[in-house]
């Protein structure tokens, strides 16, 4: 199987200094280039590019039942380890102004693919899942 390739994401932000407070600061996302309508980040070794759009509206996300939580789509996020998984949490935590969606928890408890999981949203009103499997080849568990 060929090693996996980072992946690139562009998406809205109404707000560029907010935005790297937020994935700068916050997620600690190391910054790459920017000019003055976006900014570049590493996520995990993937590029996200904030572009701002003074005019966004911030997202009404649709809402999906999964697992008893209503979860918001569209997200973007990452499959973390645990250990990275529990350090972001403890930075969210320690962030007054993290907005949760659903609190960290743990998703299908003793199924197929269960996993801990936590979503949030960005300064701009995007919506952001970050989520952790004991076992990676659960993942695309049926």
């Amino acid at each position: 199987m060929a090693s996996l390739r980072p992946f690139h994401l562009a998406f809205p932000v109404d707000d560029l200094e907010a935005a790297r407070t937020f994935y700068g600061d916050v997620l600690q996302c190391e910054q790459g280039r920017e000019d003055s309508g976006w900014i570049d980040y590493n996520l995990y070794g993937h590029q996200i590019v904030a572009h701002l759009d003074p005019s966004h509206v911030r997202p009404v996300a649709v809402e999906n039942p999964v697992d008893g939580d209503s979860v918001p789509v569209p997200h973007f996020g990452i499959v973390l380890t645990f250990e990275q998984f529990d350090q972001l949490q403890g930075r969210l935590e320690a962030n007054a102004g993290t907005r949760w969606v659903i609190k960290p928890k743990t998703r299908f408890a003793g199924q197929a693919g269960e996993q801990r999981t936590m979503f949030f949203l960005d300064p701009a009103g995007n919506a952001l899942e970050f989520k952790a499997f004991a076992d990676d080849s659960q993942l695309f568990a049926v």
